[in-house]
C-alpha cells in the first residue's frame, strides 16, 4: 500500500505472537538487560509481578514485528520517525500471546509531493484483551508511483531523441 491507500480511522490487526522464555532470555543477553524482574525468578517471587516479565522494549520490538507481519506497510515504507507517548500499561508475562492493533490517527503529503507522513497509534493487548502497551510511532511512506519518469530523466531522454533525429533547432 501507498500513502493515498491509507485513510484515518483505519485499523489494521495483527496475528497472534506467544511470548516465550526464550525470547526473555534472549532479548537479556543481547540487551545487557539483566534487571532481576526479568532473570531473576526467585527475586520475584515476592513482588508485585510475583513472576518475570518480559522487557518492556522487548514489547515494543515485538509490537514492531507483529505490525510488518500485517503486510500493509512494508512496499511503502521509508523510514520510521519516533516513538511518541509510550505507555507500559501492564506487564507481559512469559506466556503471554500479545497481538496488535495499528490505527492510522493521521496522514499529511510531504512537501516534496513524493511521501506522505502516517501517524499511527499502536496498541499491544494479551490473550485476555489486556492493553499491556500503546503510543505513537510515525511513518514516512512513499506515495503511488505515477508510471512517469522523472524530469531529470525526461529531459535526458529528449536530448537523446533530439541528437538522433538530427533536429538541432531550440524549442
Amino acid at each position: 500500500m501507498y500513502f493515498e491507500d491509507f485513510a484515518v480511522g483505519q485499523v489494521f490487526t495483527s496475528q497472534g505472537r506467544t511470548i516465550t522464555e526464550t525470547d526473555v532470555v534472549l532479548f537479556a543477553g543481547w540487551s545487557w538487560d539483566t534487571n532481576p524482574p526479568h532473570t531473576d525468578a526467585e527475586s520475584v517471587r515476592g513482588s508485585r509481578f510475583g513472576e518475570r516479565i518480559a522487557h518492556g522494549l522487548l514489547g515494543v520490538s515485538v509490537a514492531m514485528g507483529l505490525a510488518s507481519r500485517i503486510g500493509v506497510f512494508e512496499d511503502s515504507s521509508i523510514a520510521l520517525l519516533g516513538i511518541d507517548g509510550w505507555r507500559f500499561e501492564a506487564p507481559i508475562r512469559i506466556g503471554d500471546t500479545v497481538h496488535v492493533s495499528v490505527e492510522i490517527t493521521g496522514a499529511r503529503l510531504t512537501s516534496s509531493g513524493d511521501s506522505g507522513v502516517l501517524s499511527r497509534r499502536f496498541t499491544l493487548t494479551n490473550q485476555d484483551g489486556v492493553i499491556v502497551q500503546q503510543g505513537e510511532i510515525g511513518l514516512l511512506v512513499a506515495t503511488e508511483p505515477s508510471g512517469e519518469l522523472p524530469a531529470v530523466a525526461r529531459t535526458g531522454l529528449d536530448e537523446a531523441q533530439t541528437a538522433q533525429s538530427g533536429d538541432m533547432s531550440p524549442d
